[in-house]
């Protein structure tokens, strides 16, 4: 689906599906895509679906415009990867759909024949090829089985390994590092590099290299004179003697640097030029006495390679940026929606903070003791509240490794149970537990799973606390083949809905209202996950709940520990 994102500006972040009808963007809130920019006209522009797929922009007459790729424009078909100015605001366009005339209308007079309906057909074949032969071709040229196409190869296989590196690195460094490495492999220069330009408009120097053999110590000498006149004339120039072409002989750097031979293109993308690919060859004592009437290095046919290798560079570049700009405002989406939930519970907590202090307050003043206590627990219930959310934004925030050791699960469970077993009775929940056998050494860290077995038996009794008979079991169980083990905790709550299993363990989605965090569950997820394990949910609404945490007894930090007897260490009771 085609889809707008907010790259920068007020909105930043903000993504706008579009939906095939036509859609204003402007400031008011009647917009399809209201944005919220004091620069923008009330109705800026418009984008209108084309018969061929995609959309093409409208200005409505916008007092400050509107800008495609840097471009003014009053009316533009637009295509994948497009940025649009507005206002202090830049939008990408972006679509899974065709954006060019064509389509699909041949496939469907495509017929694939019967096997018995041209029993001819294999009898005329008179050659075959391997699968792999292309590219085992493209990689080895000199080896081809006749000079017409080894002549023809030449060039092509410089432009097969270039395409195979732009088309799995996205890093732009380390990209146009790998393709001058293919460029100076394919044209004898004794330097080159890229030069691209940044958003300031500047050209800065990318993935400089020197032939072997030079000294790498000495200064790279890219001459502005020919980069100017390259990017001004929008063309590629090979210059044969750099030093007495009249069109370069300002140039200081030319002669200051024996720039003998030049080759310079510019690097065109999809939509503008993003810098140039510069090769040179130095003059030598020989080349000088002989007042350059030694043959070159550089021919036509190196200017055409170079040619094409800076424009499929500068096509990966565009790639490159926009496949950044896309991971960018999905990053930027997902905080906003982070901070939004967040300001949501802090909210919350600091209501209960701040009706606690007032009570407190009140006490003092009215020297109730009794007032007094019920103020100081209900701030004291929500700081922990706050402690809660922090330490489970630190746990699912950070990747870490579990550390391993046997630890007894019984006496893990019952750890947990000896800390709720307060708040079970304040709510009228009973409690069951059962022991397994075989689970005294269960490989795992100890505290990630009382962290997860907690999270899971505290939600099960705030799920009972409205039940006629509130009842929360656990149970530790050792698989029948020794190669799993598992807690359950079962409870007789409202149960989940099948279309709402998946959301639980999604961040900052909770059921409990304001009392709830929305991440005890996906930490607990999470801590399973990082011990090769998982967590099942199976409800039925109205009857219940069972949640099954899963731990292999064979961990892949450490091994089987089964055998050794251990203990989890001694935790606090609960307040």
């Amino acid at each position: 689906m085609p889809r707008l994102i907010v790259l920068r500006g007020v909105d930043e972040g903000k993504q706008f599906d579009l939906s095939g009808q036509a859609v204003t963007v402007g400031r008011h809130s009647s917009n399809a895509v209201a944005l919220h920019d004091t620069q923008v006209s009330r109705r800026h522009l418009e984008l209108r679906p084309v018969p061929t797929g995609g959309y093409q922009i409208f200005d409505l007459g916008s007092g400050n415009g509107t800008l495609v790729n840097g471009q003014p424009v009053r009316s533009a078909p637009l295509r994948t990867g497009d940025q649009i100015s507005l206002g202090q605001s830049i939008l990408l366009y972006t679509s899974l759909l065709r954006d060019s005339p064509g389509g699909d209308e041949l496939t469907e007079r495509v017929r694939l024949l019967n096997r018995g309906s041209d029993p001819e057909i294999l009898s005329a074949i008179v050659r075959t090829v391997g699968a792999d032969a292309g590219s085992q071709i493209l990689s080895q040229p000199q080896a081809a089985g006749s000079d017409w196409l080894k002549a023809r190869l030449a060039g092509l296989a410089a432009l097969y390994e270039t395409a195979d590196a732009v088309s799995h690195i996205l890093d732009v460094d380390q990209l146009l590092a790998k393709v001058m490495e293919l460029v100076l492999k394919s044209v004898d220069a004794d330097h080159g590099c890229f030069m691209l330009r940044e958003e300031t408009g500047t050209l800065a120097p990318k993935a400089v290299r020197y032939r072997d053999g030079l000294n790498r110590q000495e200064e790279l000498a890219v001459s502005r004179t020919i980069v100017d006149y390259v990017l001004k004339e929008n063309q590629g120039v090979l210059v044969t003697d750099a030093q007495t072409d009249a069109r370069f002989r300002g140039g200081a750097s030319i002669h200051r640097h024996n720039i003998r031979e030049a080759i310079c293109v510019p690097m065109k993308g999809r939509r503008e030029v993003l810098g140039v690919l510069f090769l040179d060859t130095q003059s030598t004592l020989k080349q000088f006495v002989s007042g350059g009437k030694e043959q070159g290095k550089f021919t036509e046919d190196h200017l055409q390679l170079a040619s094409v290798i800076a424009h499929q560079a500068a096509i990966a570049v565009d790639e490159s940026r926009y496949h950044q700009a896309l991971v960018n405002a999905e990053r930027l989406a997902a905080i906003g929606h982070t901070i939004t939930a967040l300001s949501h519970h802090i909210k919350n907590i600091m209501q209960g903070v701040r009706f606690g202090a007032d009570m407190v307050r009140t006490a003092m003043a009215e020297n109730d003791r009794d007032l007094l206590g019920k103020g100081w627990k209900l701030v004291e219930k929500n700081q922990g509240r706050i402690d809660q959310l922090i330490l489970d934004m630190l746990s699912y925030s950070k990747e870490r490794e579990p550390s391993i050791e046997p630890t007894d699960l019984n006496a893990l469970c019952v750890d947990v149970l000896d800390m709720v077993r307060g708040r079970a009775t304040d709510r009228g929940v009973t409690l069951e537990w059962r022991p397994g056998a075989g689970v005294g050494a269960v490989p795992c860290d100890p505290d990630g799973i009382h962290r997860a077995v907690l999270n899971i038996v505290i939600n099960a009794i705030d799920a009972v606390e409205d039940r006629p008979t509130p009842k929360v079991g656990v149970q530790a169980i050792l698989e029948p083949d020794g190669a799993w083990v598992k807690v359950i905790v079962l409870d007789n709550g409202p149960g989940i809905a099948a279309d709402k299993a998946d959301d639980i363990f999604r961040p900052f989605v909770s059921t409990k209202g304001s009392r709830g965090t929305g991440l005890g569950l996906p930490v607990s997820r999470k801590i399973l996950r990082e011990h090769g394990g998982d967590i099942v949910v199976q409800s039925v609404p109205d009857k219940g709940s069972k949640f099954v945490l899963r731990l292999p007894m064979k961990s892949a930090f450490t091994g089987d520990l089964s055998g050794t007897q251990v203990h989890p260490p001694v935790r606090p009771p609960a307040e």
